[in-house]
């Protein structure tokens, strides 16, 4: 189901224009993110978070030297506390 998903999303172009992101992250100023990528995600380069986060302001980017796209270890860490601290707690 999952590669079936990812294959859909993919086909439609993440149902943006080419480059729309990028060009609207001014307006994510405010609302608070952080991008967590691993170094040797080869699927997705770091430079593309590095575009976004220059481009989003108050963004943080959290770059895990020892990861690649699949996560784990300390990229499953920087998840977790990128949501500690961006997310409101629960009640």
């Amino acid at each position: 189901m999952f590669a079936r998903l990812v294959t859909h999303y993919w086909r439609h172009a993440a149902f943006l224009p080419d480059g729309a992101l990028l060009r609207g992250a001014a307006r994510l100023a405010g609302i608070p993110g952080v991008l967590v990528h691993g170094r040797y995600d080869v699927s997705g380069p770091p430079d593309i978070a590095w575009d976004l986060h220059r481009r989003w302001p108050g963004s943080e980017l959290r770059l895990i030297d020892d990861a690649g796209h699949g996560g784990g270890g300390a990229f499953t860490d920087a998840v977790v506390d990128a949501l500690d601290r961006v997310l409101p707690p629960r009640r």
